[in-house]
């Protein structure tokens, strides 16, 4: 049987139905997202199928049923009828200089300016000249219109940081869309789609009466791929992939799971796969960090360090109410939003009657890991080739039962760690062995820092070994009162029954290690 040939990269509907690429069919949802309202606001992350979803619309708004044979579009429009499409891509827009920004604004309405035989301008402010083309298109058509505004964030996130040329762009975007309410009569239909939400009296002015979908559990699935989806659609393609990788069906299906699965935009939201990630894996048959390695969140990191939230918060999940995540990027007092926004955190629970009922959580291992790696590299001030060689040698010594070593290695890493009387302090450090110890776990069997006992500061388990550390940063700690609480807290029982593959019992070992405050390294430890 022949492999699906997935789109990779191609985010043009006509293309993907034209030139037999594999489309996972989302037009059930975009014929009663047609049918239902006028006016839209999606947000969703990067590369998580937006684009499509407006090229999607486009081609249903322009008649071309040819393009739906076989959909569940086919079956359910009967009427066909054309309307005329005004679609702006304001990533094409992005650029805080002032030049530049005015010739890619123009560019955008310049090919309907033409298509709708308007004289060229560019003395109007942009709302005046998108006003004169959706009455042109109204007049000459006799049709109502259809704006997509595709990323309509995107001039102002590319200016976040510089105030003046944000302030400057976000009164010109306000500009823009502010005819799209006055003209309600001549409008059919209006959809836009962002990665973040802005207030609408920052954006949107007078374009108050936007649905928005984001959260809404029948619009859910709209972008990304469901895991009923990936099962019943891609089982050939699953198999190729265990095949390569030389795993089973189930092994294969459950890496996946781990690795591109775990997003939910709703309280009743079904499993989401990353789709970039998950057609790149089952095109390319390898698990690798596609959709992180597309873009680097560097700022988002910097965010996170400079709020002093703890990486673990975000391994783990933490409870919210909807209000901090579901926010406007500009007002935001924290990093949460952009990171929700963003996709470097999903909804992992909802409890109806809490007064913070939504769990937040990174959504998978990719973003896990690759997050984790980041923010490794801006606690300790190093490269990521400095970070993998300390994790290689660290690893190494772990997997061979050498604690001495191991521990010899991280107190050289900490001793390299640039100086910074500011952010050093016992939390800075806490954090920094959080992150040694989380980012090495794909490389051993577990590290856990909770147990059903008590809380270790870190629990590693190999196949033959279980490793409990207790790390004592204040000034009077000693490497014996680590020890003692191991065996005060019992953070070691749980570990009693552990066995190796063969059933004979892991060895285990507790760690007491304290902090040399002045190195700002690790001092003395003992091993029992």
């Amino acid at each position: 049987m022949a492999l699906k040939n997935f789109p990779i990269g191609i985010q043009d509907f006509a293309s993907i139905r034209n030139e037999g690429f594999f489309y996972v069919d989302k037009t059930d949802l975009v014929y009663k997202l047609t049918h239902t309202s006028k006016y839209y606001f999606l947000s969703r992350p990067r590369r998580f199928g937006k684009s499509l979803l407006i090229s999607t619309l486009q081609c249903y708004f322009e008649g071309r049923k040819e393009l739906f044979t076989g959909l569940a579009m086919e079956r359910l429009e009967t009427e066909w009828k054309k309307y005329p499409v005004i679609r702006l891509d304001m990533s094409t827009v992005k650029s805080t200089d002032q030049d530049k920004f005015a010739e890619n604004m123009s560019l955008n309405l310049e090919s309907y300016e033409k298509e709708y035989c308007l004289d060229k301008t560019t003395s109007q402010a942009w709302g005046a000249r998108l006003r004169r083309i959706i009455e042109a298109a109204n007049n000459q058509t006799k049709s109502q219109v259809v704006v997509l505004v595709d990323e309509y964030d995107a001039p102002v996130l590319e200016a976040m940081g510089d105030a003046s040329a944000l302030e400057r762009i976000r009164m010109q975007m306000r500009e823009l869309y502010a005819p799209l309410k006055a003209l309600g009569g001549m409008l059919r239909f209006v959809f836009l789609t962002g990665i973040s939400k802005f207030s609408q009296l920052s954006i949107f002015s007078e374009l108050n009466n936007l649905n928005v979908i984001t959260m809404d559990d029948d619009y859910a699935a709209i972008c990304g791929i469901t895991k009923e989806e990936l099962l019943t659609q891609m089982q050939p393609e699953i198999q190729a992939l265990a095949d390569k990788q030389k795993m089973t069906y189930d092994e294969a299906v459950a890496t996946l799971q781990r690795r591109y699965d775990g997003y939910h935009f709703s309280e009743n939201s079904p499993d989401i796969y990353n789709p970039f990630s998950l057609i790149n894996s089952l095109g390319k048959q390898n698990f690798l960090n596609y959709w992180f390695a597309s873009g680097t969140p560097t700022m988002l990191v910097k965010a996170m360090a400079r709020y002093k939230l703890s990486p673990e918060e975000y391994d783990r999940g933490f409870s919210v109410a909807q209000r901090t995540f579901d926010a406007p990027t500009e007002t935001a007092e924290t990093p949460i939003p952009v990171l929700y926004q963003s996709g470097y955190l999903t909804i992992k629970g909802y409890e109806k009657d809490s007064v913070r009922p939504f769990k937040l959580q990174f959504p998978n291992d990719e973003v896990r890991n690759g997050m984790l790696d980041l923010l490794t590299n801006s606690y300790v001030s190093k490269n990521d080739e400095e970070t993998s060689e300390f994790l290689d040698h660290f690893v190494t010594a772990m997997k061979a039962c050498d604690i001495e070593t191991a521990l010899t290695e991280m107190r050289a890493f900490m001793a390299s760690i640039p100086y910074d009387a500011e952010k050093q302090n016992e939390h800075h450090y806490r954090t920094i062995f959080y992150l040694i110890f989380r980012i090495a776990t794909p490389y051993l069997v577990r590290c856990e820092e909770r147990t059903a006992a008590g809380r270790a500061d870190a629990v590693v388990e190999t196949a033959d070994a279980v490793y409990v550390f207790e790390f004592k940063l204040d000034a009077n700690g000693t490497a014996d009162d680590a020890l003692r609480q191991i065996d005060d807290k019992g953070y070691l029982v749980p570990y009693t029954v552990t066995k190796t593959a063969d059933g004979s019992p892991k060895k285990l070992f507790k760690i007491g290690v304290a902090f040399d405050a002045e190195k700002r390294t690790l001092g003395q430890w003992k091993i029992a």
